[in-house]
């Protein structure tokens, strides 16, 4: 196989600005550039220098990133037309116009990720789970990642929370960023266009949002037509039920039982004195599973 990679196919401009598509989703704007250092950083200082440009859920997606990031600054570049690199402007307000308390805002990243497995299933054919806080992994490898900032409040209004998600998509294994990742076209998809795969996620996270603020942003609320996006996300949560060590800053360190999400999405870890730790995603470096030294090694990803 060559090791070059094989030219990507672009995004189809005209089939994402499909006037009918985005009626169902309720994208108010959907804007394709050819390439940008981040998305998230466009999207993030557009939406604070002219709120009323970028309305709640208008999207900003990229054939090339230069200077993508991820959590705690953490930087990653993918060759160009291989990825899915999208973000949303979310401005969270319920069916009245009544903004969504600040502390549901830890449930959008997952949100994005329980809207990234359901593409993957049902578009890709691929099983997929998460991650907490914020990956999604197919067969215990990574094949996505979520990055939630939260922009200013201007001029009384809700600040908006700019919403980052990469896919890998046509990625070999040689360019991936890491070992332990993977990618669409390696997980033997039947897919991968990247804008069938663009326009499922946007579809089935525009449902799942749009629920959720209408539930006043209460993840214990059944939503469309189903569970709580509180069950939904334990229930694919592979972290959950297995031994972890959450590195938090400071060299501070848990290691437990990661038993289940707490109301506010954080992740609950009982220690060895069945003591019940919250960890939450804004202060964790890193989550890792652990094996005592007295232990055989179980395997997993936690």
């Amino acid at each position: 196989m060559d090791d070059a990679h094989a030219p990507g196919t672009p995004l189809n401009r005209g089939d994402l600005a499909d006037q009918r598509f985005l009626s169902a989703t309720g994208i108010p704007r959907l804007d394709v550039v050819d390439s940008t250092g981040s998305t998230n950083a466009d999207l993030l200082r557009g939406a604070t220098v002219d709120p009323a440009a970028w309305p709640d859920l208008s999207v900003l997606t990229a054939e090339y990133q230069t200077a993508a990031r991820g959590r705690l600054d953490r930087h990653w570049e993918a060759p160009p037309l291989s990825s899915v690199s999208v973000s949303v402007v979310l401005r969270p307000v319920n069916a009245e116009g009544r903004p969504l308390p600040a502390q549901s805002y830890s449930w959008l990243s997952l949100i994005a990720a329980l809207a990234l497995r359901e593409t993957l299933l049902e578009t890709a054919g691929i099983p997929a789970e998460l991650k907490w806080p914020n990956d999604v992994l197919v067969r215990g490898r990574k094949i996505a990642g979520i990055l939630a900032q939260l922009g200013p409040m201007t001029d009384g209004n809700v600040p908006p929370v700019i919403l980052g998600t990469g896919l890998n998509v046509t990625l070999r294994e040689n360019e991936l960023p890491v070992p332990t990742a993977t990618s669409v076209a390696l997980e033997g998809s039947r897919t991968t266009d990247r804008t069938v795969l663009l326009k499922s996620y946007l579809s089935h996270f525009a449902t799942l949002y749009r629920s959720f603020c209408n539930a006043d942003g209460d993840p214990a609320a059944g939503m469309a037509g189903g569970p709580s996006l509180h069950k939904r996300v334990e229930a694919v949560m592979v972290t959950l039920g297995k031994q972890v060590r959450a590195q938090l800053p400071g060299d501070h360190e848990i290691i437990g039982h990661a038993s289940r999400l707490d109301e506010y999405g954080s992740l609950l870890v009982v220690d060895r004195d069945s003591r019940e730790h919250v960890v939450t995603a804004g202060d964790v470096v890193h989550l890792r599973p652990w094996t005592s030294p007295d232990e055989p090694n179980q395997g997993g990803y936690a």
